[in-house]
C-alpha cells in the first residue's frame, strides 16, 4: 500500500512539472521577435535659406544690333563671325569706298575753287577800299564787291561742310561694334550690297546672359533685387547669379511674372537654353532629419517613428530642400523618435531594438 501511494505521488509530481514546462513554452511563443537593431534620432530645427523653385529661359541681358549706317554700298570685307568676342569699336566689316573716295576728291576740288573765288573777292574789296574816296568806283560797285565777298565766304563754308560729310560717310564704311560682346548672329554676306539701316550683326552685350525665371503672383512678391539665385543648366552645371530686376507686371494669361537673374560673364550659360533653379528669399527655421531617415516608396516620402514599446510606425511626410546631409520635412512632431537609417528594411508595426535613443 505504501509503495502504491509513493508511485501515485511521483506520477502527480511529474505531471505538475510537465504542466509548468508547457506554460513557459507558450509564453515564449507569445513574445514578439525583434527584426532589426536601429539608431533613432529626433528632428532638428535649423535656420536655412528659404528657396523658391522656378523655371525659365536663358536670354541675353541686352542685344546690340549692328546695322549699316550708309549705303547702298557693297560689303568689301568681313572681320567677325558668330561666336567671336569683340571689343567696343572693333571693325566687324567694311563697305566698298571707291565711290566715296572719288566724291571726296570732287568736293575737295570744290573747296579749292571756293577758296580761289573768295581770294578774288577779298582782293576786289581791298582795292575798292583803297580807291573808294577817289570816286573811281561807284558806291553800287563797291557794294557789289562786298556782296560777292560774303557769297564766296558762304560758298567756301558749304564746300568744306560737304567734304566733312563725305569723310563721315567714309568713316561709316567701317562697320564697328557699339559695345564689347559676343557675336550672336551675322546676316552680312561678302559682296552683298546693303542700304543704310540694314542689319548686319547682333551682339550679346558684354557677353552677359540672364535667367528669366517665371514665378506665380504669390511667391514673386518675396523676390527683391540683389538676392542670390542658382540655375541648373541642361548639362547639369549650376551657375550662381544675382536678381537684377523683378517684373512690375504679370502676364494676363498666366498670372506669372519674370525675375531677371544676371549670370556672371563667361559662365557656361548660353542664350536659348532652358534652366531650372532656386531663388533665395531670406532664411527661416525648418524641421530637418538626416537624409537616410526618409524612405521613398510609391511616389511618397516616409519616416519610421518609434513608439514607446519600440515598434515602428510608417509616417508620411512632405520633404523640402536638402543640404548638408539633411532634408527638410513637415508632418511629424519635433519630439518624435524616428529611425535614422535603414527604413527600407522595415515594415509598419514591427518591433526593433533601439541602439541609441534621441541621438542627434
Amino acid at each position: 500500500m505504501m509503495h502504491a501511494s509513493l508511485r501515485a505521488a511521483l506520477v502527480a509530481g511529474s505531471l505538475a512539472l510537465a504542466g509548468c514546462g508547457g506554460g513557459q513554452d507558450g509564453a515564449a511563443q507569445k513574445e514578439t521577435p525583434t527584426s532589426l537593431t536601429v539608431n533613432v534620432v529626433t528632428p532638428q530645427q535649423r535656420s536655412w535659406p528659404r528657396l523658391l523653385s522656378a523655371n525659365g529661359n536663358l536670354q541675353p541681358w541686352q542685344e546690340v544690333v549692328i546695322s549699316a549706317e550708309t549705303g547702298p554700298y557693297r560689303i568689301a570685307t568681313l572681320n567677325a563671325d558668330v561666336g567671336d568676342r569683340v571689343g567696343r569699336g572693333a571693325v566687324l566689316a567694311t563697305l566698298a569706298r571707291d565711290t566715296l573716295l572719288a566724291e571726296r576728291s570732287r568736293l575737295q576740288a570744290a573747296v579749292a575753287e571756293a577758296q580761289a573765288n573768295l581770294g578774288k573777292a577779298d582782293s576786289d574789296v581791298s582795292r575798292a577800299r583803297q580807291i573808294g574816296d577817289s570816286g573811281a568806283l561807284s558806291a553800287q560797285q563797291i557794294q557789289q564787291y562786298r556782296v560777292t565777298q560774303q557769297t564766296s565766304q558762304a560758298s567756301l563754308a558749304a564746300a568744306r561742310a560737304q567734304v566733312r560729310s563725305a569723310e563721315v560717310q567714309l568713316g561709316q564704311t567701317y562697320v564697328r561694334a557699339a559695345d564689347e560682346g559676343v557675336v550672336s548672329s551675322r546676316s552680312a554676306l561678302l559682296g552683298k550690297v546693303v542700304n543704310s539701316g540694314d542689319e548686319l550683326f547682333r551682339l550679346v552685350r558684354q557677353g552677359i546672359i540672364e535667367w528669366q525665371a517665371e514665378l506665380d503672383a504669390r511667391p514673386i512678391a518675396a523676390v527683391k533685387a540683389g538676392q542670390t539665385a542658382r540655375v541648373t543648366l541642361p548639362s547639369g552645371e549650376a551657375v550662381t547669379g544675382t536678381v537684377r530686376l523683378v517684373s512690375p507686371t504679370l502676364a494676363s494669361t498666366t498670372s506669372r511674372g519674370i525675375v531677371y537673374v544676371r549670370l556672371p560673364a563667361g559662365s557656361p550659360a548660353r542664350a536659348g537654353m532652358y534652366g531650372s533653379g532656386v531663388i533665395e528669399v531670406g532664411s527661416g527655421p525648418v524641421l530637418t532629419v538626416p537624409d537616410g531617415a526618409v524612405v521613398l516608396r510609391d511616389g511618397k516620402s516616409y519616416v519610421y517613428r518609434v513608439s514607446a514599446d519600440n515598434r515602428v510606425h510608417e509616417t508620411t511626410v512632405t520633404t523640402g530642400q536638402r543640404r548638408d546631409g539633411r532634408v527638410e520635412v513637415s508632418g511629424i512632431a519635433t519630439d518624435a523618435r524616428i529611425v535614422a537609417a535603414g527604413g527600407a528594411f522595415l515594415s509598419d508595426g514591427v518591433a526593433v531594438r533601439v541602439k541609441a535613443s534621441a541621438a542627434k
